[in-house]
């Protein structure tokens, strides 16, 4: 456990250290072009939001198993301005005397980042996929009652031995159902969650319980832990 959170600390440090000096490129290549103030500061947000924004819907599309081109296109956008500013500033521009051409981009960045992020909010969310509970078997008590009444009452007098009576054997249990691929990557995602946070494996009927399903469905989200 203290191996897994010393690496989670690490990932979140270099997160902080990467995230911070990015912010700090944005901000003085959007004042180098003229953006002062406050609209200096603004730039970094708007560029780290749209990246955030994009990569999650883009990871929400996938798991649905749904084409996710426009949040990669917006993913790639934002990626690209801060990569930019980046390089930018390590010297390879005069920051004293940026081009007109970079003025104009930076002056842009606002609208296409508000047209961007409009798209992304509006992009309808694809459903959970509804799975179906297979019809339970009907108890054997259920099957081999008709069979019971239908036999016939025993005589007083002797009769010959009757033929043995062959009376049905109830149906075995219905197979584990299928699942969806996209329900496959959310009970697989739920028990890695769940060994990540406690160190042991997933319980079947804990996943179950959790994506809402009934109880009949333990044995197929098992069948994919």
């Amino acid at each position: 456990m203290r191996a897994q959170l010393a690496r989670v600390d690490a990932v979140i440090v270099q997160a902080v250290i990467a995230g911070a000096l990015s912010f700090a490129h944005l901000h003085d290549l959007a004042e180098a072009a003229g953006q002062g103030g406050w609209k200096a500061w603004a730039y970094p947000v708007s560029v780290d939001l749209l990246l955030v924004a994009a990569w999650r819907r883009m990871r929400e599309q996938q798991r649905a198993g749904q084409p996710a081109g426009g949040a990669r296109l917006w993913f790639l956008v934002a990626l690209a301005a801060s990569l930019s500013a980046n390089v930018a500033t390590a010297g390879l521009l005069d920051l004293d005397d940026v081009p007109a051409s970079l003025r104009v981009v930076v002056a842009g960045w606002p609208a296409v980042a508000f047209f961007g992020g409009t798209l992304l909010a509006h992009t309808p969310r694809t459903p959970a996929p509804t799975v179906t509970p297979a019809p339970e078997t009907p108890p054997a008590a259920a099957i081999d009652e008709p069979h019971r009444e239908a036999l016939p009452e025993p005589s007083p007098e002797p009769e010959p031995a009757a033929e043995p009576i062959t009376v049905p054997v109830a149906a075995p249990s219905a197979p584990a159902v299928s699942l969806p691929p996209a329900l496959v990557d959310r009970v697989r995602a739920l028990a890695e969650e769940h060994r990540a946070t406690t160190g042991r494996p997933a319980d079947p009927d804990h996943v179950r319980v959790r994506l809402g399903l009934p109880p009949s469905m333990t044995a197929s989200v098992a069948a994919h832990l």
